[in-house]
């Protein structure tokens, strides 16, 4: 590693965003340790470092901290990507699912900000990037605790920046269209499904499926995190994608009632 290289930590970097993200970011010139909690099962790619990180750990977060900073003598940009979708209605989940998915999804993200904070304030400078999703502005029926995991990170993202960026440290948001990952089948199902949501939970099978095949490479997502990563002058929020980019337009300047219509319109729900 050269003085002047930056070290990049990138969570759920075994497959899709994570993964293309660690690529990118190498080739960017960044020195790179992609996490997973499994990490031995693939093959890292050339120019990055795989090491094992279990986001709902304080324990193994804590470990995969030091480890970078015994090994590299910094941490430069976080990339907050390790998550996990969710398929049913709101009502089919059980508490303790639900408590699951907010632990990767959003405490996750808390545990890691909070462990490399300090590292970065000492260096006065640093960039947390969160990968959210079109999710995190728009409402998505039978998404419901995903679209509120995302919700949660963007708030707490805006409202962090706000907080750290006197020391000299950025926290942002990358927000991704549908990328044609396997989004859906790695998705936490509803333990507790109900008849009178079957119809409807089909529905948004159906649309999620027609969505990820035809979505985004995850590729797109990495070269606007790669973006937001060395800009000199970073935006608070990107949004990568197609569909992400024309649904924030909407979403600006579209009249609420319109465009929840559209919302149930594009769900295949009745209006």
């Amino acid at each position: 590693m050269t003085p002047a290289q930056q070290v990049a930590l990138v969570t759920g970097a075994t497959s899709g965003i994570g993964r293309a993200a660690a690529i990118a970011l190498s080739a960017a010139g960044f020195e790179v340790i992609g996490t997973g909690r499994d990490t031995a099962r693939v093959t890292a790619p050339a120019g990055v470092t795989h090491l094992d990180l279990d986001v709902t750990s304080d324990e193994s977060v804590a470990s995969a901290v030091k480890q970078v900073i015994d090994r590299f003598g910094r941490i430069d940009l976080l990339v907050n990507n390790a998550g996990v979708g969710s398929t049913g209605a709101a009502e089919e989940f059980s508490n303790a699912q639900t408590r699951d998915i907010f632990d990767i999804n959003v405490y996750g993200v808390m545990r890691m900000t909070k462990e490399v904070l300090p590292h970065m304030r000492a260096q006065r400078q640093g960039r947390i990037i969160n990968v959210s999703s079109l999710s995190g502005f728009v409402p998505s029926p039978f998404m419901a605790l995903y679209v509120a995991t995302k919700y949660a990170v963007e708030g707490y993202a805006q409202s962090l920046d706000h907080e750290v960026r006197e020391y000299g440290v950025r926290v942002l948001l990358v927000e991704p269209s549908p990328i044609n990952t396997p989004f859906g089948a790695h998705s936490v199902q509803a333990d507790t499904p109900m008849p009178l949501y079957a119809a409807g939970r089909r529905n948004y099978e159906e649309v999620l499926a027609k969505n990820t095949s035809n979505g985004d490479d995850p590729a797109v997502v990495a070269k606007v995190i790669v973006a937001a990563a060395t800009d000199r002058n970073p935006k608070l929020r990107r949004t990568a994608g197609r569909t992400a980019a024309t649904i924030s337009a909407l979403h600006r300047v579209t009249p609420a009632r319109v465009f929840d219509r559209t919302i149930r319109s594009f769900n295949r729900m009745p209006g």
